[in-house]
């Protein structure tokens, strides 16, 4: 499992993709908004994070989370629909007074659909649907199959300026275990293209109706990406909780690579 995040990178780097005739290079990282751009027919595009590090500190606690390797595959399997496949091969948590626990994170599997012209200027509109596997090591993932849906959407303002939003719902596993409940999930998006760089900004929230008692997180987000050449990308992130039940710090660095 160890050597995974090497093999990935590996084909990451490997040679350029034919761009002839493609649609302009979209990733889905960095940030937590869903673009709703759709994957050419017959192309693969791998996202990786290479280092994820969560830490939260509040109420007593003092806990920091480490994702190595996350891996996204995404396939373009028709003009105006993709499949997606996701799973993080290393995971560790580290808990003052709880000790370290490492292992793997769940699996996830999605589609994703166009509702407006993939090939058409102006506002883009997707839907996602999702299901989490759970396959993490114990204490490491959802705890049980989770799931929901988004509703990526796109407005650009002008050639290098774009609104984003991704209102969500899931369904996620009790934390008493043994049953289910529902989360509502939106985040709003404003990005500039500078070149082959683009920058955005994000607001993020989420309201769970856990049965003990409702949560709410929410952060601001910052989010940098480069496009070298046209089918590679590097990116960059920084999320900052705004309340309490929110990680105060989340930094992260990633790649995409189109074939």
């Amino acid at each position: 499992m160890r050597i995974a995040p090497l093999l990935v990178l590996a084909a990451l780097l490997a040679g350029p993709a034919c761009a002839q005739d493609l649609r302009d290079f979209c990733a889905q990282r960095p940030g937590k908004a869903t673009p709703p751009c759709i994957l050419d027919a017959g192309r693969l595009q791998i996202e990786v994070g290479l280092a994820d590090a969560v830490f939260q500190r509040g109420g007593g606690a003092h806990e920091d989370t480490y994702a190595l390797g996350a891996t996204e595959l995404r396939l373009g399997v028709s003009r105006r629909v993709e499949l997606e496949a996701a799973w993080t091969p290393v995971v560790v948590d580290d808990t003052r007074g709880g000790g370290r626990r490492s292992g793997s994170g769940d699996a996830s599997l999605a589609v994703l659909a166009a509702l407006t012209d993939p090939d058409k200027m102006g506002l883009a509109v997707s839907a996602q649907a999702f299901v989490t596997l759970p396959t993490a090591t114990h204490g490491l993932g959802a705890g049980g199959w989770t799931g929901g849906v988004r509703l990526p959407v796109s407005i650009p303002l002008d050639a290098s300026t774009a609104v984003g939003l991704t209102p969500e719902v899931d369904v996620l596993r009790d934390a008493a275990g043994g049953g289910t409940h529902l989360a509502w999930v939106g985040v709003g998006s404003l990005s500039r293209s500078f070149g082959a760089a683009t920058l955005g900004a994000e607001l993020w929230g989420e309201v769970e109706d856990e049965p003990a008692g409702t949560i709410r997180r929410a952060s601001a987000d910052l989010t940098a990406a480069v496009v070298v050449g046209k089918a590679l990308q590097l990116d960059a992130g920084a999320n900052f909780g705004l309340n309490r039940s929110t990680p105060d710090l989340d930094v992260y660095v990633g790649l995409s690579r189109r074939f």
